[in-house]
């Protein structure tokens, strides 16, 4: 029987793998399987078949496998020993033979098929060339247009592919509307639906402020001046611990600019995200002190085993210490990464002398030797 001949496919399997990289046996590979599915599923077919293209002419050989009975009663399935003997003398009951056949017009469907598998291939590779151009990019800020925004998912066009910001990640005080242009922090890059990659977008991100500062102070980008930590309250209040080894630079100043011109370029990214930038120091207590600015604080007796802190302010400055809705003091301690136990200088007292109370009570129950 005459084999189904292809040389072009081999030609085009080559320029294909010297282009795109595609290993010619891979979608050799694939094409065979494509290519059983496609004749049950055109001839209908009950066989048991495999399909093997040659790999240096392209010539398409179509098998039905077949189990060698003494009389066949499935066609389909079964060859008796009379007829298999004919294509091999040594096989004998039970073993298996590979009968070629060659239906009609299955040279259409070939070619179809090879150009369908070489069309999804390509596919594939794009999508993965983009994946791991994107997968490069995470901790990146990228901008693109709206296309979709509701309360759960916003949808980005970035370009090669779409950006998705779910609910979580976005800014709870902003509204997102069709066509607009944003940026967004590359959170991370997934293989969606399909494996089309999809990049995970976020703006509530503690990193989008830190990747906005660095774009938008020369000294962070040029490592002149380091952000320690960042904690954040998305759309109401970010704090920015920042040092420089450099005595001569004033990192807080650096960062703020003057009359506050690149802090202020950061905030209107963040449409009014008020942003506290401190000094980072290596003495826990005189950075917990300024983590906690606004407010001024009196002392602070800390335990380092337990990163705990126990600080006392004036009365005057409590609410300001700890903050609208314990704001101030949840940021301070994300900052740095201490617990803070924030009391006034009227508390302090009264605990004081509670405990000094009752260790006069304890004293005094004491029994006499």
């Amino acid at each position: 029987m005459k084999a189904i001949d292809n040389k072009e496919l081999i030609l085009s399997l080559e320029e294909l793998e010297k282009e795109k990289g595609i290993k010619k046996e891979y979608v050799i590979e694939a094409i065979e399987t494509a290519l059983v599915t496609a004749y049950k599923r055109n001839f209908d077919s009950l066989e048991n078949v495999k399909v093997d293209i040659d790999k240096k002419t392209g010539a398409t050989h179509l098998y039905a496998i077949k189990e060698v009975v003494e009389v066949a009663k499935d066609d389909a399935t079964e060859i008796s020993l009379e007829q298999a003997k004919k294509i091999n003398k040594q096989l004998k009951l039970e073993d298996q033979v590979e009968v070629e056949i060659v239906p009609k017009d299955f040279g259409r469907i070939a070619a179809q098929t090879a150009k369908q598998v070489i069309i999804q291939k390509l596919r594939e590779v794009e999508r993965e060339i983009i994946y791991n151009e994107f997968n490069d990019r995470k901790g990146e800020i990228v901008s693109g247009i709206i296309q979709k925004a509701d309360k759960n998912i916003v949808v980005m066009d970035l370009g090669r592919l779409e950006g998705v910001m779910p609910a979580k990640e976005q800014i709870p005080t902003e509204h997102y509307h069709v066509n607009d242009k944003i940026k967004g922090y590359v959170l991370d890059v997934e293989k969606g639906q399909k494996g089309a990659p999809q990049v995970i977008v976020s703006r509530s991100h503690p990193d989008f402020v830190r990747k906005l500062l660095e774009f938008e102070i020369p000294e962070i980008y040029e490592g002149v001046i380091e952000i320690k930590s960042v904690s954040r309250d998305p759309g109401n209040r970010s704090k920015v611990a920042v040092y420089s080894p450099d005595p001569d630079i004033d990192p807080v100043g650096s960062c703020v600019g003057q009359k506050g011109v690149r802090i202020q370029n950061v905030i209107n990214e963040l449409n009014g995200e008020k942003i506290d930038v401190i000094e980072w120091d290596e003495d826990p207590s005189i950075f917990i002190a300024a983590a906690l600015l606004p407010a001024q604080i009196m002392a602070a007796d800390l335990k380092e085993d337990e990163k705990f802190a126990q600080v006392i302010v004036p009365d005057d400055q409590l609410s300001l210490a700890i903050g609208k809705a314990g704001q101030n003091a949840r940021l301070a301690a994300r900052l740095t990464n201490w617990k803070i136990d924030i009391k006034s200088e009227s508390q302090f007292r009264q605990m004081l002398e509670e405990q000094a109370k009752q260790e006069q009570e304890e004293s005094e129950e004491e029994p006499e030797e």
